[in-house]
């Protein structure tokens, strides 16, 4: 077999499509321009003024106490007395109610809105800078980095505040060496409720009652990884508010008149205790204003704000606390904390509305007028109306204020609305698309898409020695991107890779489009010399329309549609079920299905009687339908396990989804326990009996002991592992000690022996077992050849089913070659049986991905053992399905391998077998040999797409399983690699399982071939039994081409959705839904996509390697034949 041109051919594509990814993500996911400039306190905040120092007059408040309470969402802060029933996070802060009522000119309650994406790092971004941040900086909230732009703990700073900081260490991150006094705790760590908590706790009420403190951040995780771990409706979360309601009490008692307390939340949470998308239930934080001397001018009134977005918060706090309002701001004040023009006369410090309104606006249209300059992507219709707006209003102020008398109450008004417009203008333009790099992703994901289709059909030619290579195209690309590269250090000074990538991909796929036109006119003309069908029609559009093809293109046009992504789920379900449908339906148009009439003319022996019996056709149909019934009843169950959208509405998500530490009822914690084990049990029952069955457990290999021990190890420790996560943790204090060791050792005793299963079968992944007999004495030249058996177990009747006679009925054409050539020699070779030989390909990548399945479902909650055991039961069934439709399609001759043992003599065989290779295609396989049709390859990939979801995953980010990051890793981590990694795990679970197996779709109907399904002989001759896997070793040129035929069918598919995603974006890039929807639905396709394709390397490659295994084991079987 051609291992080695496979995997490179293979490696080419991929590497295409992910140049072509990057390049359209390079382009779309843009971070907007960052204006680094910082406002000063000489700023001049009227036209034609003398500068002045902002910071010199006396702020309304000296001091700052910044309670963060991470996800306090405005739920968990409003009490309602007539809740006699309350759910665990309602009425457990009562301090906020109880203030606001009795001290109404003191303290104020409001909805705190976030900006989208709802993750920590952006929202402390937003809440200090007052800008707002884009969909892409979602993917820094792990990998913080320094802010740049002006934020207000540099305000702080400059202005000699001293700014004491205690809680989640994000804060530490962002603003290294900013703070007077840091006393940062680790955050990553969501199963840890208290570590932060305590930490604050022990540090904040003497930090309060000294004196070398200006401005307090204390920024509480418990209530956010409580809801993590728990959901917000569970007892731990009544716990963690009660307690942040004693911290708040506390606090108040011990400020001073001088202080303003500000208790807020960052974003909220979804009813699962997860965020990051942008519901209302994520966005809407809760914030609390509270000072002991009068804070608000009036009492509330109706002009109070319904919600207060959070970039309002940062100019202020700068006005209130006397610092310039940091530069990039595009947030407005909050008008009630500032008394109304005229009545600051006896406050302290006092700034009016509208004065603070003036300052506001002036900064903001500074900005505006900076960033317009840079950036260049403000419309320039809106940029000028604002602009003429800001003048307006500015003569209008400016006119009142020189005169001496009162501005028009509607000014005040005109400046909020002007502050509006600018932040939505600001919002609707603030993602920068780089048209240029967007459209080169395009067209090399839509090139990578042709050459994938292309290399699918033309794989034979393109695999030959004498074949169109990647030698000349790879050489180009490196041309190419050499020149690009060196044109832009001349032009530029720099090399940007981006282009250099895009020249290279985009010269080398062209270049190979071209060689491998040329090449298909060489099996045109062999083709036609034999008379056989032209292959110059195999890119027409009648042969892309068909049913199979139409399904996934059909799919890729639903990609434009936010209706399809968001029901995407049910969806995908259906069309599983309808393909699924569609094989014995067409089997059953082209009269296969059931057996054939009976015709005088084939009992006379005048018309070639059918290749395969009534009763084989009748077993193979019954195989068919039942397995089909078994797919519809796991498509049904596994819709079970779904999760919700927010757009979904009243959909309820599945309880599975749940860990079980989660639930409260015991009996139905017991339940699902034992629902789990029960599925793991009978996930590995299932493998192990599946092996038995093929006769691959009687070897002493290192595969066998993985199957014989490893795998059922694992699963013991993968099931008590699960029971003692499930442990509250209060429930045995005794055994504290014991169940955390557990919690530690259990996972990663697991890891352990998933990844020494793993490497044993890649070691080692023969599971043949051989035992040999003695052979006559003496044998003449013209006995037969040596005959090799090939058995699926010990038992007798299993022998009879799975016997494999003779291993190579047209490749011992060498051995007969040696004994013709001996003479009258005696050969005394004993005869060899081999167990396991017919399963020899399948049998290791069938464990290796059992084994694999159950490491991903270790990174899972637990009721996922459910859904893994439907995903197991439907991929046999799908394997079944193509194996069966397969057998029956050889009715009307699909298959005629054994032409040449019967039609050409015994002595010609040496002679062809030195042309073997270039005929075999063409006499052998003439309609693709073992080449698996597009329908079982389309199946595949919809099934894996089905299971992302019934897995309970979206492509969204509150859908993300956070909790797989710290399987095993209770304690957190000090790198964000190896977390990120076990969450890419776990998100994409079914792509890699369904990747990886990929393979299987061409072994099976070797598996389960029917004896004489594949031969000219009648069923039953003497000699014609089934030879199973073995016939891919007695034609590795076709094996090689039919491997990387399924390989880059399975990626055109995958590469399709990745490029009709890609496609979506771009042409919606504008739509109200883009980053709710496309987007996410981008970032989920291209990362699958990325995963899928290495996890189908690592199948591919793992098939090559058993290849070289049985290769190097016939050699010590027959040291003299050639093989």
């Amino acid at each position: 077999m051609k291992g080695l041109p496979v995997l490179s051919l293979l490696l080419w594509v991929c590497a295409v499509y992910f140049v072509g990814i990057y390049l359209f993500v390079g382009g779309f996911l843009l971070v907007r321009l960052e204006v680094n400039r910082t406002s000063t306190c000489g700023d001049v905040l009227q036209p034609g003024g003398e500068p002045g120092d902002f910071c010199r007059a006396q702020p309304r408040f000296r001091r700052a106490v910044l309670l963060i309470i991470d996800a306090l969402k405005i739920d968990f802060a409003r009490f309602d007395p007539n809740n006699t029933a309350p759910r665990p996070y309602e009425n457990k802060l009562p301090v906020l109610e109880e203030t606001v009522s009795v001290r109404p000119s003191h303290s104020r309650l409001y909805p705190f809105r976030a900006d989208p994406p709802t993750t920590t790092m952006q929202r402390i971004k937003g809440f200090t800078t007052g800008s707002l941040p884009t969909f892409v900086d979602v993917g820094n909230n792990f990998a913080s980095s320094a802010i740049l732009e002006d934020n207000l703990i540099h305000q702080f700073g400059q202005v000699g505040k001293r700014v004491v900081f205690m809680g989640d260490d994000t804060w530490e991150s962002l603003f290294p060496k900013r703070f007077h006094r840091s006393l940062p705790f680790p955050s990553f760590n969501v199963k840890d409720l208290h570590t932060v908590d305590n930490g604050i706790l022990q540090h904040l009420y003497t930090t309060m009652v000294g004196d070398d403190w200006d401005v307090l951040v204390a920024h509480f995780l418990g209530v956010d990884h409580c809801g993590h771990r728990f959901g917000p409706d569970h007892p731990a979360m009544a716990d963690k508010l009660t307690q942040m309601d004693g911290v708040i009490r506390s606090v108040m008692d011990r400020l001073q008149n001088d202080t303003l307390l500000v208790v807020m939340g960052d974003h909220g949470m979804t009813d699962t205790g997860d965020h990051g998308g942008e519901s209302q239930k994520e966005t809407d934080a809760a914030i609390f204003l509270y000072s002991p001397s009068p804070l608000f001018p009036a009492p509330p009134s109706k002009s109070e704000p319904d919600v207060v977005p959070q970039t309002d918060l940062v100019p202020t706090l700068a006005l209130l606390l006397g610092v310039p309002i940091p530069y990039s701001n595009v947030g407005q004040i909050l008008l009630p904390l500032f008394p109304s023009h005229g009545l600051t006369e006896g406050a302290v410090g006092g700034i009016s509305q509208l004065e603070a309104l003036w300052i506001n606006a002036k900064q903001v249209n500074r900005f505006l007028e900076t960033y317009s300059g840079m950036a260049k992507d403000i419309p320039p219709q809106s940029l000028s109306k604002l602009k003429a707006e800001f003048s307006r209003l500015s003569s209008e102020y400016l006119t009142a204020v020189r005169q001496g008398r009162s501005p028009s109450p509607q000014l005040a008004a005109s400046l909020q609305a002007y502050l509006t417009s600018v932040r939505d203008t600001c919002r609707a333009t603030w993602a920068r698309f780089n048209p240029l790099k967007m459209a080169a992703g395009l067209a090399i994901l839509a090139f990578a898409c042709l050459t994938c289709f292309i290399l699918s059909e033309l794989s034979l030619v393109l695999i030959r020695e004498n074949g169109p290579g990647l030698k000349a195209p790879v050489v180009v690309a490196l041309a190419a991107g050499g020149c690009v590269a060196a044109g832009q250090m001349l032009t530029q000074g720099y090399i940007e890779v981006a282009w250099c990538l895009a020249a290279a991909a985009f010269s080398s796929e062209l270049l190979f489009l071209w060689r491998a036109h040329r090449s298909r006119e060489i099996l045109t003309v062999a083709k036609n010399s034999f008379k056989a069908p032209k292959c110059s029609t195999w890119l027409t559009l009648r042969s892309l329309l068909i049913p199979p093809l139409l399904v996934p293109l059909l799919r890729c046009a639903s990609l434009l549609s936010d209706s399809y992504v968001i029901a995407e789920g049910r969806v995908v379900t259906f069309l599983v079920f309808s393909l699924a449908l569609y094989i014995p339906i067409h089997l059953n148009w082209d009269g296969l299905l059931l057996p054939p009439s009976h015709d005088p003319l084939k009992a006379a022996g005048l018309v070639p009687s059918a290749a395969l019996s009534p009763s084989t056709v009748r077993k193979e149909s019954s195989t068919l339908l039942t397995c089909l019934g078994l797919l519809i009843g796991s498509l049904y169950l596994s819709l079970s396990f779904h999760g919700c959208r927010e757009e979904q509405g009243s959909c309820q998500p599945s309880p599975f989804l749940s860990p079980l530490s989660r639930l409260q009822d015991n009996q139905l914690k017991n339940l699902h326990y034992v629902l789990s084990v029960c599925s793991l049990g009978l996930w590995t029952y299932l493998l192990r009996r599946c092996l038995r069955h093929y006769g691959n457990l009687n070897s002493s290999g290192a595969t066998v002991f993985t199957a014989r021990w490893i795998l059922p190890l694992l699963s013991v420790c993968l099931a008590v592992h699960w029971a003692v996560s499930a442990t509250p943790e209060d429930s045995f204090r005794n055994l504290a000690e014991l169940i955390s060791l557990a919690q530690l050792a259990l996972p990663r005793a697991a890891f352990l022996l998933l990844g020494l299963g793993l490497f044993l079968i890649w070691l080692d992944p023969l599971t043949v077992f051989v035992k040999t007999r003695a052979a006559a004495t003496a044998r003449s030249t013209s006995l037969p050849p040596p005959r090799y058996r090939a058995s699926t177990g010990i038992s007798p009747q299993a022998e009879l089913h799975h016997l494999i006679p003779q291993i190579y009925q047209r490749m011992r054409c060498s051995l007969n070659d040696g004994e013709l050539s001996g003479g009258g020699e005696v050969d005394s070779r004993p005869a060899v049986e081999a167990y396991g030989l017919g399963t020899v390909y399948s049998a290791p990548l069938l464990l290796f991905c059992g084994l694999l399945g159950i490491g991903l479902l270790l990174l899972h909650p637990e009721g996922m053992a459910l859904s893994f055991l439907l995903l197991l039961l439907e991929t046999g069934a799908l394997l079944h399905i193509h194996a069966s439709s397969t057998t029956l399609s050889g009715l009307n001759g699909t298959y005629t391998g054994e032409l040449l043992s019967v039609f050409i003599p015994h002595d010609m065989i040496a002679l062809l077998c030195k042309n073997f290779t270039q005929l075999t295609h063409l006499l052998f396989f003439p309609s693709g040999g073992f080449n698996v049709p597009w329908t079982p390859v389309v199946l595949w990939s919809l099934a894996a797409t089905q299971f992302f979801h019934a897995t309970g995953h979206l492509p969204t980010f509150p859908s993300i399983q956070w909790g797989a990051a710290f399987v095993g890793f209770p304690d957190g981590h000090t790198g964000t690699m190896l977390p990120a990694s076990l969450v890419t795990l776990n998100t994409f679970a079914s792509h890699i399982l369904f990747a990886v197996s990929c393979p299987l779709l061409l072994f099976w109907p070797l598996v389960c071939e029917v004896r004489g399904s594949r031969g000219g002989r009648a069923y039953g001759e003497e000699g014609e039994d089934a030879v199973m896997e073995m016939r891919l070793r007695e034609n590795p040129q076709q094996f090689s081409s039919a491997l990387l035929q399924l390989s880059t069918r399975y990626l055109f598919i995958l590469g399709a959705q990745v490029f009709a995603s890609v496609c979506a974006a771009a042409i919606l890039r504008r739509h109200l839904m883009v980053w709710k929807v496309f987007a996410p639905k981008l970032m989920f396709e291209a990362s699958g996509f990325l995963v899928s394709s290495v996890a189908l390397l690592i199948g591919v490659t793992l098939v090559l390697r058993v290849d070289m295994a049985v290769g190097r084991w016939f050699k010590r079987l027959v040291p003299d034949a050639s093989r």
